[in-house]
């Protein structure tokens, strides 16, 4: 038995180093929320945006699985006797557990027979679907549930990497503080220069020229590695970076698999509506994209809504990576770069929201009525938000909003908690019509 008490004794020490730079997520309370309240918290989202990180800080000792001078011999412990990774000082990371899927099953059991609290972190950056399905010849026998809890971390919103002041607070605007006088400090160049580095925290600490390398390496990884491992079915890079493509021109809009397929076919004639689904699963299971729903209220009107997603990515920089564009050719076409500031947005409102027990939804309707985002939260409480750079564009989009809200029927839903245009302009006030105008360099959680 001494082989695989001294994997369990490196593992611990391994923990923890201390994180001099470390810089505070919002997900850091959530984490710390779930802990209280789960035996194990599994935490997923994209590669690189600090998932490890977040649960370190939040960690009594750890173990890599993907460590390469140790990986063959963990792997062989997990086919073993899984439960010799579990020890260590609680709570226990197990970083990219999906390398040994057996220890979702180990965790599970784990909590069943010791019902404490904060036992167990898990991170990954694959989905597990709903049949509990990573690679098709591995699978899960339980799904977890009321033992392992879950939540999604995404890149750095703009408050998190501290270019947003923060003088703006989405939960005080749901509780009611009207006061939202403030003012950003971000430029136009600012905006371009952050939506195309990204929230990745690697690239923050970097000077600028390298830092907008982080989201092209990686583009590069998804199509040659990345999108094939995810179920180990081939390929073709070329192939995945023509869907990317595609998806980048069409973000922040209601395009069909039609459009996209049209695009792809334009170059590749062999591609198939069925292979087309099997590439874009598979970049929903590694989190790079990750569409807006459509939301669905009860309407005073007959009003017909539309159902389809909104593409987006779970960053903009992807977008940017994919077709080649830079700061400076994003400000040359503004239109373009309308489109991509609002997956900006929407990618900085779900990082804000998830503290809130809130999602992300969009609205159009049959009459062209829109609100880009809207934000509903679980007590039922929601927010109309349209997205608009300039600020020639805000009093468009507070008419909108306010024929939204005036077309909810208050009978089968509440009012609106606030309506708001997000800008990337300098001052944040509130209209005299009530309505909200707010930059996004002043908006926090």
């Amino acid at each position: 038995m001494y082989f695989p008490l001294k994997i369990t004794i490196f593992a611990q020490k391994f923990k923890v180093m201390e994180i001099e730079h470390y810089m505070p997520r919002i997900a850091d309370e959530t984490l710390k929320k779930k802990l209280r309240t789960s035996g194990a918290v599994l935490v997923t989202g994209p590669k690189w945006c600090g998932k490890t990180w977040t649960a370190l800080n939040a960690s009594n000792s750890v173990i890599y699985l993907q460590d390469p001078d140790r990986r063959a011999a963990y792997l062989k412990m997990a086919q073993t006797t899984p439960s010799y990774l579990l020890r260590g000082d609680k709570p226990r990371l197990i970083d990219e557990w999906q390398t040994a899927t057996v220890l979702w099953d180990a965790v599970r059991f784990a909590v069943d027979k010791d019902p404490k609290k904060g036992q167990f972190i898990l991170t990954g950056s694959v989905v597990v679907d709903e049949d509990n399905d990573l690679l098709p010849d591995e699978k899960m026998e339980h799904t977890g549930t009321g033992r392992i809890s879950r939540m999604r971390m995404r890149p750095m919103s703009l408050y998190e990497s501290n270019e947003s002041n923060g003088t703006v607070s989405l939960k005080e605007l749901f509780d009611g503080v009207s006061d939202v006088t403030s003012m950003s400090d971000l430029t136009i160049d600012d905006l371009a220069f952050a939506i195309c580095r990204g929230g990745w925290p690697a690239a923050l600490s970097m000077d600028k020229e390298d830092a907008l390398d982080v989201a092209k390496d990686y583009v590069e990884a998804i199509c040659e590695r990345d999108a094939a491992a995810v179920d180990r079915s081939q390929k073709d890079p070329d192939r995945v970076r023509a869907v990317l493509k595609s998806l980048a021109r069409n973000i922040s809009t209601m395009t069909t698999d039609r459009t996209i397929m049209g695009d792809v076919r334009a170059n590749d004639t062999s591609i198939t509506d069925k292979t087309l689904e099997i590439y874009l699963r598979a970049l929903r299971k590694l989190f790079i994209i990750e569409d807006v729903k459509a939301w669905q209220p009860s309407l005073r009107s007959k009003t017909g809504i539309r159902t389809s997603d909104k593409r987006q990515f779970v960053d903009p920089s992807l977008a940017v990576a994919a077709i080649g564009a830079s700061p400076q050719s994003i400000l040359d076409d503004f239109n373009y770069f309308g489109f991509l500031f609002e997956s900006l947005c929407v990618r900085d409102l779900r990082v804000y929201t998830e503290n809130l027990r809130g999602t992300i939804r969009h609205y159009h309707d049959n009459n062209n009525l829109e609100a880009d985002i809207i934000i509903t939260l679980d007590d039922g409480r929601w927010a109309a938000v349209e997205v608009k750079l300039g600020s020639r564009e805000i009093e468009e989009g507070a008419e909108n909003l306010k024929k939204l809200a005036a077309n909810i029927d208050s009978s089968k839903s509440s009012a609106p908690s606030f309506l708001m245009v997000l800008t990337g302009g300098e001052f944040a006030y509130r209209r005299d019509d009530g309505v909200y105008v707010v930059p996004i360099g002043c908006l926090k959680d």
